[in-house]
């Protein structure tokens, strides 16, 4: 007789109708462990009541949320849990899982700390503190790079694994590149249109060509009325938005608060190399001179990316796939007995 397959609850804050690295990451790797015969379960805020989050209306924050949460994973019973979001209900299954002494994994997706500064005069080693916190009793941080595990290694956080990124080449390729009808060469940032990823140091470049913005956010209609000459064509999606990259010449990434990029892969996979600073995030991803150039000076990195060929950037994209990347968590993950046949016996890192 087949067993029945095991169970995973991820428990994530950032979901749909979000359009960020985290939401694309957890769905795939879900679409990945579903196809390797895992039972996968998300619980996110629209399951919950919600409301939203200052400064960042269209992120929903789940509010009290932890009795509802607690009988969805009783009812659930999951062979593993991995909280993938530091927010009010990863909060709230951190607290469940410390209270029944159930194993957990989390994952560190992006700069937070870095990101609270930028709106909120909050000092960064006072956010990390308590991230450290929230994951000290984790089995295992997943961090998206060799970078970011440093940095939190560096400063105290313990069991960090990486838990790398993928791009779905089926979707995102060049064999449809979309015939713009615009001064080359055509520059093109594409993500969160938002205080944190540093457009404005793209934007006001003086640069021969076009430059195109892909994507919404907080920012877009303050950055629309400033840079008059910039083409904002909004959220683009799928095999669309794979057309609008591969039409381009390059990809314009100006943000310093990334722990990875995802978009970078995606538009490496449709021909565009990258321009970018020498930061965490580009560093991991972007071989020099081969698939992009990193440089301090963001319009030398493009007049270099500008040289690059096509080739050498999908090839380079074509090492980072979805199933490498959720076979990662799955060896990352600590699959269990069902909650009530094990949860007494388990203990806790010191």
């Amino acid at each position: 007789m087949k067993s029945a397959p095991k169970r995973i609850a991820i428990i994530s804050d950032a979901w749909e109708p979000q359009i960020n690295g985290v939401v694309t990451t957890l769905k795939k790797t879900g679409f990945c462990l579903k196809k390797k015969g895992y039972d996968v379960k998300f619980f996110t805020p629209e399951s919950y009541y919600s409301i939203p989050c200052p400064t960042y209306p269209e992120i929903r924050l789940a509010v009290f949320c932890r009795k509802k949460l607690t009988r969805d994973i009783e009812l659930y019973n999951p062979n593993g849990i991995h909280i993938a979001t530091e927010g009010p209900l990863g909060l709230a299954g951190r607290k469940y899982c410390i209270t029944n002494k159930i194993l957990f994994t989390t994952s560190f997706h992006t700069q937070f700390p870095e990101y609270l500064r930028m709106r909120i005069p909050v000092p960064i080693n006072w956010t990390y503190s308590w991230l450290k916190l929230f994951h000290g009793k984790s089995q295992c941080v997943m961090v998206p790079s060799k970078s970011r595990k440093s940095e939190l290694e560096r400063r105290g956080f313990k069991n960090v694994a990486i838990w790398s990124r993928g791009v779905d080449t089926e979707i995102f390729n060049n064999d449809n590149p979309f015939p713009y009808q615009l001064p080359r060469p055509i520059h093109i940032y594409m993500g969160r249109v938002a205080l944190e990823k540093n457009i404005s140091s793209f934007l006001e470049l003086k640069l021969e060509g076009s430059k195109i913005v892909i994507g919404d956010g907080p920012d877009l209609k303050h950055l629309s009325s400033i840079y008059t000459e910039t083409h904002f064509l909004g959220v683009k999606r799928g095999r669309e938005l794979a057309s609008y990259l591969s039409g381009g010449d390059v990809f314009v990434f100006p943000s310093k608060t990334d722990t990875f990029g995802i978009v970078m892969l995606e538009a490496m996979a449709c021909g565009l190399p990258i321009a970018a600073y020498p930061v965490e995030g580009p560093q991991d991803i972007v071989k020099q001179n081969y698939c992009g150039v990193l440089n301090d000076n963001l319009y030398d990195a493009i007049s270099g990316a500008l040289k690059i060929s096509k080739d050498s950037c999908i090839n380079h994209a074509s090492n980072f796939s979805w199933d490498r990347c959720t076979q990662t968590f799955e060896s990352n993950l600590r699959l269990n007995h069902p909650l009530y046949q094990y949860k007494r016996e388990l203990t806790f890192p010191s």
